[in-house]
């Protein structure tokens, strides 16, 4: 298989910082209101007050797609009932107006004080607050939902993995163990679900092509103990060995510093758009798509491949760690060997074990 692709490394989307929305006089309620029913009736909004230009009309939401995106159409909602405009709104938190606008849209959360700012502001009486607490609950982190959109439609995923198995590779046992470790009950349950779901992706008629690194610390560190981690090693194995566009590399110890040790990062790149990247932590993800970034990253991951072990040398280091932990479970511990030897003295002619006879 030809690596890496060469005409995937560079996107052209331009990335902005949004800065903070100056204050702008107040238009009258009767105002907005007319606006709205302009935008309603004809599909476009009166000319900007600063700019003179026509805006156009807001998104159309669908509430029905996930919890944020409803909570979104009820923001604006909301928003549009006391005659606000999102800058006038982010103005009055404050936040920038831009962050309203993608609340709105779904594609963001706010923060719990933000959340219920918005929900004093706008008279909500504890309507935003109560569903923001359920967006949160969501089976898939709001933070992380369109990175699994995105990773649904890339044709190339490349993975360098610092701390565990990433998900399209995780067993059930060894997603188990992991999302355990903060959740419970019946939200445990969908997160593993959902995790398992995305695993689809590999099974599709045209699967994308996925590039994974592992550091060698996801090897020894033997999640949910020593018989899960064999097994997830063994689904490496098997995963590697008949999904022909799955490739599986580790970084030894011994390669030392490199440019992606502070954490996980993945690029994903597109038949018909450019590359995104994305980092990410326990509890958050970021989402880059700015274009020299994206290809730093991408760089980064490619300078990984030439470090780690090649594909059937890292085959067999897998399978060396996973045959090491089945030789352990055999060896007792020190509490086993001394509770074994105590029933051994306790049995008839133990004492002559203890005289060394």
């Amino acid at each position: 298989m030809p690596w890496p692709p060469q005409n995937h490394f560079f996107a052209v989307r331009r990335h902005l910082r949004t800065p903070s929305s100056p204050r702008v006089p107040a238009f009258t309620r009767r105002a907005s209101q007319r606006d709205a029913t302009l935008t309603k009736s004809y599909g476009f909004q009166r000319p900007d007050a600063k700019t003179g230009a026509t805006m156009p009309a807001p998104k159309k939401l669908d509430p029905t797609t996930s919890l944020a995106a409803l909570y979104g159409t009820k923001l604006r909602r909301l928003r549009q009932r006391a005659g606000w405009t999102q800058r006038q709104l982010g103005a009055q938190v404050p936040i920038a107006h831009s962050r309203i606008a993608q609340y709105e849209l779904g594609n963001e959360i706010p923060t719990k004080d933000v959340s219920d700012i918005l929900d004093r502001l706008l008279g909500a009486n504890g309507e935003l607050s109560e569903l923001w607490w359920h967006v949160q609950r969501e089976a898939i982190p709001d933070w992380a939902r369109k990175y699994v959109e995105l990773e649904a439609r890339a044709n190339v995923i490349r993975k360098y993995q610092a701390h565990t198995v990433p998900g399209l590779l995780q067993t059930n046992a060894y997603a188990w163990a992991l999302l355990a470790l903060a959740h419970g009950g019946d939200e445990l349950e969908k997160l593993v679900s959902a995790r398992l779901v995305r695993q689809k992706l590999l099974t599709k008629p045209s699967p994308p092509v996925l590039w994974v690194i592992l550091d060698e610390a996801v090897l020894r560190r033997p999640v949910g103990g020593a018989t899960v981690m064999r097994g997830q090693l063994a689904h490496l194995l098997r995963t590697v060995e008949e999904f022909g566009r799955v490739t599986v590399q580790v970084l030894p110890f011994e390669q030392g510093e490199h440019l992606l040790m502070g954490g996980s990062a993945t690029v994903l790149s597109f038949p018909r758009r450019p590359d995104v990247a994305y980092l990410e932590g326990p509890q958050s993800g970021e989402l880059v798509e700015r274009g020299d970034s994206v290809t730093e990253y991408a760089l980064a991951f490619e300078h990984l491949v030439a470090r780690a072990l090649r594909p059937e040398e890292s085959v067999d280091l897998i399978r060396s760690v996973m045959e090491g932990l089945h030789r352990d479970a055999h060896v007792p511990t020190r509490p086993q060997r001394r509770r074994l030897a105590q029933v051994q003295l306790q049995q008839p002619g133990g004492w002559r074990l203890r005289r060394g006879r």
